[in-house]
């Protein structure tokens, strides 16, 4: 590691912390202790189908939201659980990382 890779800063925020409320069925995203993203999902049998991800106001635009979809869909495969992705931004997730996700997701059908 060179001297001015190792002066960089770490892309990772201490700051930041994701749990899963089953309580209220949603994944959230808290940074410094302030509530920034949730997915909420309903959980079936054999299935988690997550049906929104929200950025709360000011927090839009800063990537936390693609924190939490990982989070929550590593969450889900390592459950041994399958994702139904319902909600818009984690399909458009699942799509962008097909090697990831895909064999552990079923796309619902329609519109």
């Amino acid at each position: 590691m060179s001297a001015n890779e190792a002066q960089e800063s770490d892309p990772f925020d201490a700051s930041v912390r994701m749990t899963r409320n089953d309580s209220r069925h949603r994944y959230e995203l808290f940074e410094h202790e302030e509530l920034a993203v949730i997915s909420t999902f309903k959980d079936l049998p054999g299935h988690i189908d997550f049906e929104h991800t929200i950025s709360q106001p000011g927090f839009e635009g800063r990537g936390l939201a693609k924190i939490l979809a990982r989070y929550a869909l590593d969450d889900v495969v390592a459950s041994g659980k399958r994702v139904i992705p319902h909600c818009p931004y984690i399909s458009r997730f699942i799509a962008k990382h097909p090697d990831l996700y895909n064999q552990y997701t079923d796309f619902p059908e329609g519109p």
